[in-house]
């Protein structure tokens, strides 16, 4: 298949476009209800990062997120680009964790997301530099 690429305002009403377009292309490629609700789940949380992060450089309404839906034999990989101020991956990735707590007083703000996007797909990688931000997933197909 060749890479599908969508390009989105960043703006969190939008978001709802990349999870309908990922269902078309994973189904297309033939990948499991389940594994398409997971990949679902992470690539809401990594452009709701990117609208997060993206609007602290962006003027009002004038940022974009590109999406690419890129396939082999093998596996989908699913690239989320926001163009922000950088984004300090490795001290949330060392922060992610999963709930703790027993009551919601006792929560943590923040991680949850790159904790559930690790859960969720079979490869993470961010990349992040004075230009832009980018989240790779991954998910291998069976």
């Amino acid at each position: 298949m060749k890479a599908v690429h969508l390009q989105i305002p960043a703006d969190a009403d939008y978001i709802d476009l990349v999870r309908n377009c990922l269902l078309g292309v994973a189904t297309k490629l033939g990948f499991s209800f389940e594994d398409i609700e997971d990949m679902k789940v992470a690539v809401s949380e990594a452009c709701s990062n990117a609208v997060l992060h993206g609007a602290e450089r962006e003027q009002a309404g004038d940022g974009v997120i590109d999406v690419a839906f890129e396939s082999d034999a093998n596996s989908l990989a699913i690239r989320v680009v926001n163009y922000g101020i950088p984004f300090a991956h490795s001290d949330a990735r060392k922060a992610a964790s999963g709930i703790q707590g027993n009551h919601p007083s006792e929560l943590r703000v923040g991680g949850l997301g790159i904790y559930l996007m690790e859960a969720l797909m079979d490869e993470v990688q961010m990349n992040s530099d004075e230009q832009r931000t980018e989240v790779r997933l991954m998910k291998y197909r069976g």
